[in-house]
């Protein structure tokens, strides 16, 4: 897992949004569809969880990797947007890609999303799926900072 860089916490607000002020976000959204939900908030990482269902999956059975990119597009997307000062700006998504590392049929999958930049118009984020400590996928997003008109 990537070392923090961080000593304190990255995000605008402080305290910052709860998870439940952060979850209702989903509502009538494709990450509500997926079943995506925020779970934990660090101080410098956002985690999210994804079920391994119907709606997730290939079929073959298996995890979709376009569904694991929306994870981890989700929570970066999240992420970055929770950086900045959201009344002057906002972060739409640049650029992501993905590896898919292991396959996996059930259960949930969780991300972690930690910046490995966070400048004034760009963002990289790392997420990291999982699904009991094994790596299923491993992708970076950028971020672009634009002011609100």
């Amino acid at each position: 897992m990537m070392a923090s860089q961080h000593k304190k916490p990255i995000w605008f607000a402080s305290p910052p949004a709860s998870l439940t002020e952060v979850n209702s976000l989903r509502k009538d959204t494709m990450v509500e569809h997926l079943g995506i939900e925020v779970t934990a908030l660090g101080d410098d990482f956002i985690t999210g969880r994804m079920p391994v269902d119907q709606r997730t999956k290939q079929p073959a059975g298996m995890l979709h990797g376009g569904a694991s990119v929306a994870l981890a597009e989700s929570l970066g997307s999240i992420a970055a947007n929770m950086v900045i000062d959201y009344g002057r700006f906002y972060c739409v998504g640049l650029e992501i890609n993905a590896n898919h590392v292991r396959g996996c049929s059930d259960g949930f999958v969780e991300g972690v999303a930690r910046p490995a930049h966070l400048g004034k118009t760009t963002q990289i984020w790392e997420i990291r799926i999982t699904q009991d400590s094994h790596l299923v996928c491993i992708s970076r997003l950028t971020m672009a900072v634009l002011k609100r008109p």
